[in-house]
């Protein structure tokens, strides 16, 4: 794993010439995390493949081996996972470090709070920063014991529940993460999980824990859900295949929109409709962005994504479509950069919680390349330019490899183009990025 205690700046030039081809992203990184996880609480050995070899997966797959599960890479994407079964994992006799993966953290923690195990948890310097209370105190009521420092942060001591209790929890904000911790938990214990969202987010845990044999039901709740888990089921061992990740396909898409005469193939992107809204918005602004080839794969929706160089327009984007594109906020203020007119996205107060304050870090992004833009409490205002930003400022990262990725696709559409400050953690998601968007969109247009 590379070692981030060293920058590593890295500059983006204007595109080369148009995005063309067909590429393949990596395989998406929810999915991902989730079935190392689930594979590890399964009997019988689950077959993956497509997974992320990015360092954050990297790290679950680790935490795994800890807990006691066998855990094999056979090839690339293609990983091999024997499970423990249902409270079956074992104390682990090193501390699990999760490194920058906030998603990993946070659902691990759910999987402990239902083992009567002892465990210490830590993570780099960017995820020792970030809360974890939203998680550990829901999860408290499992009986499950968590120590940590002001703020619940890590490093987390956790003492899972000897006869763990099923919640019955009101998620206060729109987080998979703090949902997906709650039924991880509830696998463990006797009687009905019940997870209440007030907003529909990504449903990855929901579909797995499905194709694993849970019994799980979802029903609708305004514009929420009520999501209930029968407990103590017997996971049995499923292969998974994990699509392109729609998050990375993400970067991608719109270079592609943004460099005229571009038309670029992203293939076997994962197009679960609570991760799409960010395609969405685009077509409002008026992408020529269309799916080819569309399936399902292992119960999650797939298809080739089309982008096209095309002319945007400013829009806005209501406060509830927040969950479904919550990290392509970054990405998506780079093509208002470019639109025509004024775009607004409202209550983005989660990405304050990120891998960095990532609303302030998208505001500093554009200013860097000369775009007027405002942080008006949860909202971001951005003045688009019609076409080429001016570019040729440095992009501050800070430790957040989603901010450094839009940083570079900004350089591409930008005139004098963008540099990042450190391109290291682009490697926690999306390794081979650097290489991926040069065969795309010209050699050296990146580096």
């Amino acid at each position: 794993m590379p070692d981030h205690a060293v920058p590593s700046p890295v500059s983006a030039r204007p595109a080369a010439r148009p995005l063309t081809g067909r590429i393949a992203v990596p395989g998406d990184k929810s999915i991902s995390h989730r079935a190392l996880m689930f594979g590890a609480l399964a009997v019988g050995e689950t077959a993956i493949t497509g997974l992320l070899e990015g360092e954050d997966v990297l790290r679950t797959a680790a935490a795994m081996r800890l807990l006691g599960a066998e855990v094999e890479r056979l090839g690339e994407g293609r990983w091999r996972v024997a499970g423990r079964g249902i409270g079956g994992l074992t104390e682990p006799e090193d501390v699990l470090d999760m490194g920058n993966s906030g998603t990993a953290a946070r659902l691990i923690c759910g999987l402990l709070a239902g083992h009567p195990i002892f465990a210490v948890m830590t993570g780099d310097a960017s995820l020792r920063r970030r809360p974890m209370k939203r998680v550990t105190e829901p999860l408290a009521a499992t009986g499950a014991v968590f120590r940590g420092r002001e703020g619940g942060r890590l490093p987390l001591a956790i003492e899972g529940a000897r006869d763990p209790l099923p919640l019955d929890y009101v998620l206060p904000v729109a987080s998979a993460q703090v949902k997906s911790a709650c039924l991880l938990a509830g696998l463990c214990a006797p009687g009905t999980t019940r997870v209440v969202e007030r907003e529909a987010t990504r449903d990855h845990s929901e579909n797995m824990l499905r194709h694993f044999g849970a019994t799980v039901r979802v029903a609708a709740e305004g514009a929420g859900r009520v999501i209930e888990l029968d407990g103590q089921p017997e996971l049995v061992a499923a292969p998974v295949a994990v699509p392109g990740d729609p998050s990375s396909a993400a970067f991608f898409a719109v270079a592609a929109l943004l460099v005229p005469g571009s038309r670029l193939v992203i293939e076997n992107v994962g197009l679960n409709p609570l991760r799409t809204g960010l395609f969405d918005t685009l077509r409002e602004m008026g992408a020529t962005l269309t799916i080819e080839n569309p399936r399902t794969e292992g119960g999650e929706p797939v298809g080739d994504l089309v982008a096209e160089g095309s002319a945007l327009r400013g829009v806005e984007v209501p406060a509830e479509r927040a969950p479904s594109m919550i990290d392509e906020y970054p990405v998506l203020a780079v093509a208002a950069a470019c639109a025509r007119g004024q775009s607004r996205f409202r209550g983005l107060a989660e990405l304050r919680v990120k891998e960095s304050d990532r609303l302030l870090g998208t505001a500093e992004m554009l200013e860097a390349a000369g775009v007027r833009c405002a942080v008006e409490g949860d909202d971001l205002v951005v003045e688009g330019c019609g076409g080429q930003p001016p570019g040729g400022g440095t992009v501050r990262t800070r430790m957040d490899h989603r901010l450094a990725m839009s940083g570079l696709v900004l350089g591409l559409a930008s005139r004098d183009g963008m540099r990042v400050d450190d391109g290291a953690f682009i490697a926690t998601s999306f390794p081979g990025f650097t290489s991926l968007m040069n065969g795309a969109a010209g050699a050296g247009s990146i580096g």
